[in-house]
């Protein structure tokens, strides 16, 4: 194109965590330029956002419908895409009428509140042609994609089990009861949705499961627990999981697991091989055989695979992690925009992100979790999303 992407961001004001987070990982590339924001349903709080982000006034606004409006009838500076960092229950509105402004998504998760909503933001994207991308950014990391690559070309065999993880320990207390702002939206159904642990990490979870293996679920046994007392919505859950074709699944998700961080582990094993990857030691995948020592496959090394590689910036020991994987999911989406708004194909490797179809299988799985936790009973997971 020539020239760097331009976009707005929905939300990502004082305080907001994510919204930082999305702003360095769509600069690290340098692909794209932040123009125009409404940060904050606040228009103090988001006028100090431009400011600090150094934007013109006049493209700083003070809600996301406004901006929209205004924004769409721009001609020679108008925007690329909207990039939308709010509380759950404002991805869906907000998708939907940039879509339909004529502008590409990039969304954080869990994509909507409800299935209905999700399969909705398919079909729009679909009717719109749009590119929306989801930040599941933990597919964005090198060594999930050599994972993904070697399960793909049979190296475990056919897969027989997938053990996830994500115990974090920060809501251990009623937080929210302080104002914590991230603790505070996570924890009130109109905002988070039917659920808070489930919806923040669990569908990181299944996300990853989904992306490394190929596995689609049959059926899901789910537990979830409230165990802070005074919190409105699940704080723990543990799931057993059928998936098509006879693998067998355990899903667990926590935020009171005292002492923990981030701890987003997964496991797999096949008829063939095992293999480990934990989030908190991004750079190393464990390999393990019946009749062979360990294997360590580290990030940046030239026995990697070519997804690995063209997600690596840095050499071998140098670490990457959540930024590098967050730039990731956007530099390929950002790189699939520039192609189409050039009318060339996009690199195939620019089409590895996750999509409004993953997104929707996230927001099923939620609903599907907290239908067989309250019927105490295994339940139908299976689920195909509008194309």
């Amino acid at each position: 194109m020539g020239r760097k992407l331009r976009y707005a961001m929905v939300g990502g004001g004082p305080g907001a965590f994510i919204g930082a987070v999305h702003r360095m990982a769509a600069r690290l590339d340098g692909l794209a330029e932040i123009a125009a924001g409404a940060f904050s349903s606040s228009p103090e709080k988001s006028d100090e956002t431009g400011r600090e982000l150094h934007l013109d006034p006049d493209r700083v606004y003070g809600s996301w419908q406004e901006m929209l409006e205004k924004e769409s009838v721009r001609t020679w500076d108008r925007l690329d895409f909207i990039s939308i960092v709010t509380p759950n229950y404002l991805h869906h509105p907000v998708a939907k009428a940039s879509l339909l402004a004529g502008f590409d998504v990039v969304c954080d998760k869990p994509m909507t509140l409800t299935v209905e909503e999700a399969e909705d933001l398919c079909r729009t994207v679909t009717s719109t042609g749009r590119i929306f991308a989801l930040t599941h950014n933990y597919t964005g990391y090198p060594v999930v994609k050599q994972a993904r690559e070697m399960v793909r070309e049979g190296k475990l065999g056919a897969i027989r089990k997938v053990v996830v993880e994500y115990p974090q320990g920060w809501l251990s207390t009623l937080l929210e009861s302080t104002g914590q702002k991230q603790a505070t939206w996570r924890s009130d159904p109109a905002r988070a949705g039917i659920s808070s642990a489930l919806g923040d990490i669990g569908t990181h979870c299944e996300n990853l499961v989904h992306y490394i293996t190929g596995l689609e679920m049959d059926e899901m046994l789910a537990d979830l627990g409230t165990l802070v007392e005074g919190r409105a919505l699940e704080d723990d859950a543990s799931i057993l999981i059928r998936y098509k074709g006879g693998a067998r699944g355990i899903l667990y998700c926590s935020q009171i697991s005292v002492g923990e961080e981030n701890n987003l582990t997964i496991r797999i094993y096949g008829t063939k091989a095992g293999m480990e990857w934990r989030q908190e030691h991004p750079n190393w995948l464990y390999v393990r055989y019946p009749d062979a020592p360990e294997q360590i496959y580290k990030r940046g090394n030239g026995y990697m695979g070519s997804a690995a590689a063209y997600a690596s910036r840095l050499p071998s020991g140098h670490p990457e992690a959540f930024i590098e994987g967050f730039a990731n999911i956007y530099s390929n989406a950002l790189r699939t925009i520039a192609a189409r708004n050039a009318a060339a194909e996009p690199n195939p490797l620019d089409l590895d992100f996750p999509t409004v179809q993953d997104g929707a299988r996230g927001v099923h799985f939620i609903h599907t979790a907290v239908r067989s936790h309250q019927a105490r009973a295994w339940v139908d997971a299976s689920y195909s999303p509008p194309e």
